[in-house]
């Protein structure tokens, strides 16, 4: 029986004793959800959550505690021809305080400075891309942006790399330079110029979400006109050189034995 009963020694009064003849018999607190191993359970937490119905229950406004204000010093009139005839009492500080010192962040005002240019990089230098889409292309270098990055040009006409902008940490300065003195128009080269356009994200029904085709990426009319105008002055200045054509469309490589620390660009 899950009961039995015993006579109290102190009171000599009958009382009753439970026992239980099972371990499932016994009131532990049950669960919904079990460990599995090493603190993993078997039910996540956002399926508890479900069960539980904690979903359906309306969540308690919290109310914000509003800062109590210090308390004003209290001005007391005190008798005496040297006691000045009044005294000023502060308000008592907090009694507890911090055993360790709490650090706290230092108000720094950070000023946004130029990034430095390399010494071996001036206008019309040859680099060579050691990184992105068009590494190991060598370029003609134009001018440093606001932001710090590099304007580079291929030209397009000769090894395919149109005006675009690279970090000089991804560069090897050459020593061979074009002139770039007739190349026009370099002041609307901005940052701003190389900026996409923000889209508008609509909701697509599903008819026209599977029948929308992927368009192909269309290059403003203005650009491939810069990009002319860029072309012309810089492959006039390298046809004055010989042999700078081929040397600009030839792929920089290395092959077994060469050693680039040890080679002068």
């Amino acid at each position: 029986s899950p009961s039995r009963w015993f006579v109290c020694s102190l009171c000599s009064s009958r009382r009753q004793l439970w026992t239980y003849s099972s371990p499932s018999m016994a009131r532990t607190p049950k669960t919904r959800n079990t460990p599995l191993a090493g603190g993993i359970m078997k039910l996540s937490k956002s399926v508890m959550h479900k069960k539980a119905g904690r979903w359906h229950r309306p969540k308690k406004a919290v109310e914000s505690k509003k800062a109590a204000e210090a308390p004003a010093p209290v001005v007391k009139q005190i008798g005496g021809d040297k006691n000045n005839g009044q005294r000023t009492i502060l308000p008592k500080g907090p009694k507890f305080y911090a055993a360790e010192d709490v650090p706290k962040p230092l108000n720094r005002i950070r000023a946004v400075r130029p990034t430095r240019l390399r010494s071996s990089i001036t206008p019309g230098t040859v680099l060579i891309l050691l990184a992105g889409r068009f590494r190991g292309r060598r370029v003609v270098f134009l001018k440093q942006l606001p932001s710090g990055l590099l304007l580079i040009s291929g030209p397009y006409r000769i090894n395919g790399v149109p005006i675009r902008r690279v970090n000089q940490a991804y560069v090897i300065a050459t020593s061979t330079k074009v002139d770039v003195s007739g190349v026009p128009s370099l002041d609307k080269f901005t940052d701003a110029y190389f900026k996409k356009p923000s889209k508008v994200a609509g909701k697509k029904s599903e008819e026209e979400f599977f029948a929308a085709e992927e368009k192909k990426k269309e290059i403003a009319p203005e650009r491939k006109d810069d990009q002319k105008l860029v072309d012309e002055s810089l492959i006039a200045a390298i046809k004055k050189v010989p042999t700078l054509r081929q040397y600009l469309g030839a792929r920089f490589s290395l092959r077994k034995g060469q050693k680039p620390h040890e080679m002068k660009f």
